[in-house]
């Protein structure tokens, strides 16, 4: 059997983190489509599959398929996923999104008060829970950024940053950096720089170029050449491999942006809110940035919700005309509930986090020595890692393994040579060591099958 097809084989196989349970109910037939499953009754994994292959795409259903070993997520507790044959598997992945892990109670229960008192906004009146949200954020970043911009995800902040950029500047131009993510919608995506997402598309109501992010004279030709409206940058580049920028770099893109009335920008969507150790790694490098954008961790892990957090020169267009940019859910209640626990509770483990930073930096350069064959690299700060290996191939053979080991982790699609790793604050000293000894297993015994072929 090849290491491709043993994806339905390997379920149900402990291994590493993965505890034994119930069996999947596989054999359950739930009734004709569209019934709902009943709470708390386990779900047909193949009949979930199924229904993905039908209703969105064959290839979510293998990608799922191998991740879960032939079985899907039910439930989580924590930094732990419930599966459907009964295994709890180690979360390390979801892209970033459980900072404070899965359904902290905290944020669960301010949800559940919104839930009951005012579920959704009228739109038309003011909102008491929105206006305690974007207050409890501008504090948060001690009032460096007075003004405030909900949305739902990051290409939303994105979207609405770029935009207000040009607006206020009355210029078109965005340089955006080599190897930087912003989102997959048509205004962000062309601030993507991977081609991979931008396959078929081609033109963007954006004016972008790409700097080298070693190119410490970038924004200085572009402002002089152009007419800058803004430099939009990832701190620590996520989807590209865990790669941070250079500091002296960006302390001079933002100088010369500012000498040339241009807005700097700091998307901080994946790496902001202690990911990366600091509530906000642009503003803790002193960097004068007019926004930072939050989003992933900013709902507590439980709903949806990210900001554009910035300046009153940035956010000058808006406060001329508050309907210029605006969404029906921007800044709804249910969210925006979940922002003051959500944030308070990642200050009261911030010491936490930085003790799991440690032990994650100390463990990745032991797996580096001893597995110097197959991993090039280890990059990563705070709780945001990536292991760089030989080849795309080795990689994916490694999170095919921790599949086995029930370690969920986050691949790179734009830098298929790396695997991403996101401890999060629910997570101890045991389960660090925990996902240190399946990383160190899988990289061994997929460095074997390589050098066997």
């Amino acid at each position: 059997m090849t290491r491709g097809s043993a994806a339905g084989a390997g379920a149900g196989r402990e291994g590493g983190g993965v505890r034994a349970g119930r069996p999947d109910a596989a054999a359950e037939d739930h009734g004709a489509p569209g019934a709902a499953v009943p709470y708390g009754r386990l779900p047909d994994a193949r009949r979930t599959f199924d229904l993905v292959r039908r209703h969105f795409s064959p290839g979510l259903a293998l990608t799922g398929n191998f991740a879960g070993r032939g079985a899907v997520e039910v439930g989580a507790e924590g930094c732990r996923v419930t599966l459907s044959d009964g295994r709890d598997v180690l979360d390390f992945g979801s892209y970033a999104v459980p900072l404070l892990g899965h359904r902290h109670p905290a944020v669960v229960a301010a949800v559940h008060r919104a839930l009951d008192t005012l579920p959704t906004a009228t739109r038309s009146l003011a909102n008491p829970v929105t206006a305690q949200a974007a207050t409890t954020l501008v504090r948060y970043f001690e009032d460096a950024l007075p003004k405030v911009y909900f949305g739902l995800n990051g290409a939303d902040a994105v979207e609405v940053a770029v935009k207000l950029a040009r607006l206020a500047s009355g210029r078109s131009r965005v340089l955006a950096v080599r190897g930087g993510f912003h989102g997959k919608s048509i205004g962000a995506l062309a601030l993507t720089h991977s081609p991979l997402f931008r396959a078929g598309l081609r033109g963007s109501v954006t004016d972008v170029a790409h700097a080298d992010p070693e190119d410490a004279e970038a924004v200085r030709r572009a402002a002089s050449r152009d007419g800058l409206a803004a430099i939009v940058f990832e701190p620590v580049q996520g989807e590209n491999g865990v790669v941070p920028l250079p500091p002296a770099v960006l302390r001079r893109w933002c100088a010369d942006a500012r000498r040339h009335g241009a807005f700097v920008i700091a998307d901080e969507i994946q790496c902001g809110l202690r990911r990366c150790g600091e509530r906000s790694v642009a503003l803790a490098e002193g960097l004068p940035v007019d926004a930072v954008l939050v989003g992933k961790p900013l709902g507590g892990g439980v709903v949806p919700l990210s900001a554009v957090v910035c300046s009153e020169e940035l956010y000058a267009p808006l406060a001329a005309d508050p309907f210029l940019h605006s969404a029906t859910f921007g800044g709804h209640p249910l969210a925006c509930a979940a922002l003051p626990p959500a944030l308070a509770a990642i200050e009261q483990r911030a010491a936490h986090g930085r003790e799991l930073a440690d032990a994650m930096s100390e463990g990745l350069a032991r797996l580096r020595s001893r597995h110097a064959g197959a991993v090039r690299e280890v990059r990563g700060r705070g709780l945001l890692w990536g292991v760089d290996y030989a080849s795309p191939h080795l990689a994916g053979d490694v999170v095919l393994g921790l599949a086995d080991a029930g370690l969920l982790v986050s691949p790179c699609l734009s830098r298929p040579t790396t695997v991403r790793l996101l401890p999060s604050l629910a997570c101890g000293p045991p389960e660090v060591g925990e996902a240190l000894a399946a990383l160190d297993h899988a990289t061994a015994e997929a460095a074997a099958r390589c050098t066997e072929k």
